[in-house]
């Protein structure tokens, strides 16, 4: 029954996406046509069969929800598509000035990004809690014990912009690492001593993930003394299906004391898959629990979860933990920043992954998309609304690429008509379309076997 809540509140969460993040986009295509005088026919959210539809406005636009939900169009006015009376032929797609036919497009995607950059506007605004970046032990001979680094410094910037949290350190070492930069850290030890420290990520671009990436550099997060009490606990988890319960002190695991928090999180992630023996100490009792670690990650790189947080005393939180919150106008360019380094991020990554020095692995399908989306609403609306805005850029930037059958492809069309004074012709349309379409059917194809390869491993 709780795997069926689970799945169930996991395809709930996804729809949701789906639905906001896809009206969204054809929403912006819509809006723009519609202000620059083109009729629009059709706004279908999903394609095939419309399960639903109704016709509304002055121009009788059908709206229509489709069999499959990823994805959705925009039909318009065009002689290339059907006879126009010709009273309408100036409304018309086809007809319109080259300016007016790539605003129409490009509203999609830029939609997307205004989406993210609203949610961004709104968490930065109410707070986003995260882990302010203090450093554990380097490994000896890594990129970060050759820097300098040392224990329990807690990074302020990285070249002279400001780090606030550990996701935002991972988020900039990211973009930088992509292009093999060479960076400068200033970091203040426990005596406030501010040292700064130079980075060479130049043995560091072939990316996979944030976190492996980190260890590749030797910057790891501080392994701040947390006592071995269990916390929350996700529902649906291994955890809540195991019967762990807030306040559990962990005694230990395959008979193996559990000294604190850290032991824990080490056994269980070094145990994806094979089931432990977890005994707790309860209102003064021992209780035996049987725990099986979810698997997560790659077949290359396997780690086990549960779905619990640890108990944290209120004075150890507020020294570790941090609330990123800002003023409503702060936190406006705050969110325009962010949403301009993720799309930046968001293209450089693509570019790295033909160029092959970031994994594909990471291409996800509609079933790691379910996924995460199932896991970012049981954490609660703000990892949720991070889920939304993480993939609303990663949507608008898909988008823009370009590859026939998508935004970009349209927009280098345009650019090739203006370049040459007229349009494609239709057989170098007809080609060209064919390639996206085998290019977009392949990319589909190979996120489909990760996410099944994601499921073999589980």
């Amino acid at each position: 029954m709780d795997l069926v809540v689970h799945g169930f509140h996991t395809l709930l969460a996804f729809l949701a996406a789906l639905l906001l993040l896809i009206t969204v986009h054809e929403w912006g295509h819509f809006w723009v046509a519609n202000r620059l005088g083109v009729k629009v026919l059709r706004f279908s959210v999903g394609f095939g069969k419309p399960l639903w539809s109704i016709r509304r406005g002055q121009d009788q636009t059908e709206w229509a929800i489709g069999a499959f939900p990823l994805g959705g169009y925009v039909k318009m006015l065009d002689e290339r598509e059907g006879e126009v009376a010709p009273y309408e032929l100036d409304r018309a797609f086809n007809r319109q000035p080259l300016w007016i036919r790539s605003c129409i497009v490009v509203a999609g995607p830029l939609a997307n990004f205004l989406l993210a950059f609203l949610l961004y506007w709104a968490l930065y605004w109410v707070g986003i809690p995260g882990l302010k970046p203090y450093l554990g032990t380097p490994p000896a001979g890594s990129i970060a014990a050759t820097a300098g680094f040392v224990a329990g410094e807690r990074i302020l910037s990285l070249d002279g912009k400001p780090v606030d949290s550990w996701s935002s350190l991972q988020l900039m070492l990211v973009d930088h690492a992509l292009s093999g930069d060479r960076v400068e850290l200033e970091a203040m030890d426990n005596q406030h001593h501010v040292t700064r420290h130079a980075l060479d990520l130049s043995g560091a671009t072939d990316i996979h993930k944030a976190d492996e990436l980190m260890d590749r550099i030797g910057l790891v997060p501080w392994d701040f003394p947390i006592p071995a009490r269990v916390g929350q606990i996700l529902p649906d988890s291994p955890a809540s299906r195991a019967g762990f319960r807030g306040g559990d002190r962990i005694l230990s695991v395959n008979d193996r004391p559990v000294e604190n928090w850290q032991a824990l999180v080490h056994v269980v992630q070094a145990s994806p898959g094979i089931p432990l023996l977890v005994k707790v100490e309860r209102a003064g009792q021992t209780v035996s629990l049987n725990v099986t670690p979810l698997v997560e990650g790659t077949s290359s790189h396997k780690t086990g979860k549960i779905g619990v947080s640890p108990w944290l005393d209120p004075e150890l939180e507020q020294r570790y933990w941090t609330t990123v919150r800002k003023p409503v106008v702060a936190a406006a360019e705050t969110a325009l920043a962010r949403t301009w380094e993720i799309t930046a991020l968001t293209f450089r990554t693509f570019g790295a992954m033909f160029l092959g020095r970031a994994s594909w692995d990471n291409v996800g399908g509609p079933i790691q998309i379910a996924s995460y989306a199932g896991q970012a609403a049981q954490m609660g609306m703000t990892a949720y609304f991070s889920f939304l805005a993480l993939i609303s850029v990663s949507l608008g930037a898909l988008n823009l690429l370009p590859v026939p059958l998508l935004d970009g492809g349209y927009l280098m069309y345009h650019a090739v008509e203006w370049l040459k004074g007229s349009p494609l012709s239709d057989e170098a349309m007809v080609l060209t379309q064919r390639v996206g379409l085998a290019l977009l059917a392949a990319l589909m194809g190979f996120a489909l076997y990760n996410d099944i390869q994601r499921l073999l491993i589980n």
